[in-house]
């Protein structure tokens, strides 16, 4: 019988009680705190307007780019607290934002948006090769389509861009806003049990903000519910997963 002590996993991010106002005078949110550990998929459910990208974009530091600024409250992302730093900087640092609405470069070929996401740390030629072709294992789609520019791509396929072009920055942890918006239930699946795959053989960390409750709690471990800007209930995901009455009171009744 093994008696040795479980080593507690080490906190990744940490959020404490921000508030983000918009414009000097619109809430966004309100009280948020939240935690992500080394090696962790945590899921932040709600309806639209909860409040979900606000909070990624405030670990991000890309609120600042929609004219909002965290008026209370800190977050520390290993340890260290992030106020100030330029999202360019965290990006280096290790937190990736895969914005909602699938942005890519529509005018560059599949390969290029990627080889794009890979110049943040200025890799030798040779580790570019190398990151390209371990995404094109995760994502094998994306190879089958390497020369075709991205617009001409379908939603699924954009996606996997956003996400690959986001590995190529070898992230800590990778901040997912609404992933499954607009797909089909067959490609949200195989996205999502990409990031299970990632998380479990290379021990990526994952913050994904989602209004899928099904698939969000069926591969996260742990989640938080947001309503109006507000964290309303949290726990471990199979815990909330079997609570019916998330589905009607917090997100408005859907199910995937």
């Amino acid at each position: 019988m093994n008696t040795q002590p479980q080593t507690a996993p080490s906190r990744l991010l940490a959020v404490h009680d921000i508030e983000v106002i918009y414009d000097g005078a619109i809430l966004g949110v309100a009280g948020v705190s939240l935690h992500v550990d080394q090696g962790g998929i945590v899921a932040l459910l709600g309806a639209n307007g909860a409040g979900k990208s606000t909070t990624l974009k405030a670990i991000s530091g890309l609120v600042q780019a929609d004219r909002a600024q965290i008026s209370r409250g800190h977050i520390q992302f290993l340890g260290e607290d992030t106020a100030g730093i330029a999202p360019n900087v965290l990006a280096r640092r290790g937190i990736v934002h895969v914005l909602e609405g699938r942005h890519v470069f529509a005018h560059l070929t599949v390969e290029e948006n990627l080889r794009s996401g890979g110049f943040l740390r200025r890799p030798s030629r040779q580790t570019l090769e190398q990151e390209l072709e371990r995404i094109y294992a995760w994502f094998p789609r994306l190879k089958v389509k390497r020369r075709t520019a991205a617009g001409l791509t379908s939603g699924g396929e954009q996606q996997m861009l956003a996400i690959g072009r986001a590995l190529m920055t070898q992230p800590t942890l990778v901040l997912l806003d609404e992933p499954s918006m607009g797909l089909a239930p067959i490609i949200v699946e195989e996205i999502f049990d990409i990031v299970a795959e990632l998380n479990h053989k290379e021990g990526m960390s994952f913050l994904v903000a989602e209004q899928n409750i099904n698939v969000a709690l069926r591969h996260a471990h742990y989640a938080y519910i947001l309503e109006n800007g507000h964290v309303v209930s949290e726990g471990a995901a199979q815990d909330l997963a079997a609570r019916e009455d998330l589905q009607h009171f917090y997100l408005g009744g859907q199910v995937s």
